[in-house]
């Protein structure tokens, strides 16, 4: 148990940096995309296109079959993939853990698409092209305020879905877990919908998703209030507010209609004295929603990388806290 934690914890460690350095490999077959086909490929069987969505009585027990088997697979191929090779030789089950969590993490990702909304600017339509590639709302519509303030809520958001929250749940887990999770949020994020096609079917994805990141939202929001100093360190202008964070987060931390998303939006839109949320159309439909934060000075195109340096920041002091504990149990 103890040689497993000091290649888990190392393998851990390894895993952060290539991520941070790397981001996604887009040209090498990745498990998050094999799961994405999974659940596209169950969904063609269990609720076809044509399908009379009049009718809602069978569809939220396809739904549930459908996670049942996405986290069945998810399950065994990842065990098979990490438990055999620790099995049969330790130092391969250690690369291979590596591997997969690397895949597991976004930090570089989620750093790599959001600086390319921010190097497009000022060109609008550029921008609206990078942008289009990671939010779910329609970009036609936007302004470059509007645009900057899509960049810096999928920042904020996904600082807690695509960062800490399946760094919490690998470190606690290993890859399995952590890639359970992952299932858990790319079936929210696929069937998670609150319209007519997804109102039934994809609602058991997207109860178990906030479950799932119920407690994670909570501690990202913290690491994140705690880490604005050290964000704050190479902002030469005072931008940054780690009291205001707090206070934001307070009061504005269920302004969504995730009990989750909410969370680190407010954080951040504190953080950086600005106001995120409000309405926004989605598949030209306007979706109504409250605002997060104060309007206390004007949203700029640097406010995306502030929210990137605070992200990575919440991301290191959470690494920090994680070798703590690893380090406890080893030598305890």
């Amino acid at each position: 148990m103890r040689e497993y934690l000091i290649y888990h914890m190392f393998a851990l460690a390894a895993a952060i940096i290539l991520d941070a350095v790397i981001g996604d490999p887009h040209a090498l077959p990745h498990p998050i995309r094999a799961i994405g086909r999974l659940i596209t490929a169950l969904e063609a069987g269990l609720y076809p296109k044509e399908a009379d969505q009049a009718d809602t009585s069978v569809y939220p027990a396809r739904g549930r079959m459908l996670w049942i088997i996405v986290m069945a697979v998810t399950a065994t191929a990842t065990s098979a993939a990490i438990i055999i090779p620790y099995m049969l030789y330790p130092p391969a089950g250690f690369i291979v853990e590596i591997i997969l969590t690397f895949y597991i993490l976004a930090a570089g990702s989620l750093r790599n698409e959001s600086m390319g909304v921010y190097d497009a600017l000022p060109d609008i339509n550029a921008a609206k092209g990078r942008l289009s590639m990671i939010v779910g709302r329609d970009t036609d519509r936007l302004d470059e305020a509007g645009v900057v303030r899509a960049a810096v809520e999928t920042v904020a958001e996904n600082t807690s879905d695509g960062v800490l929250a399946p760094l919490i749940y690998t470190a606690i887990g290993g890859p399995v877990l952590g890639m359970l999770y992952k299932a858990v949020n790319t079936m929210d994020s696929m069937l998670g919908y609150h319209n007519s096609r997804y109102e039934y079917f994809g609602r058991f994805a997207a109860k178990c998703d906030d479950i799932a990141n119920f407690v994670p939202s909570r501690l990202s929001a913290l690491f994140m209030i705690l880490s604005v100093p050290f964000a704050a360190l190479r902002e030469r202008m005072k931008v940054y507010g780690m009291k205001r964070a707090y206070g934001i987060w307070r009061r504005d931390r269920l302004n969504h209609k995730s009990p989750n998303s909410a969370q680190t939006e407010s954080v951040c839109a504190g953080a950086l004295g600005i106001r995120l949320g409000g309405d926004n159309y989605y598949g030209g439909e306007l979706v109504s929603k409250p605002f997060i934060g104060d309007d206390t000075r004007p949203i700029e195109k640097e406010d995306i990388k502030r929210a990137i340096r605070l992200m990575f920041s919440a991301e290191i002091l959470c690494t920090a806290v994680i070798m703590l504990i690893m380090l406890i149990l080893i030598f305890r």
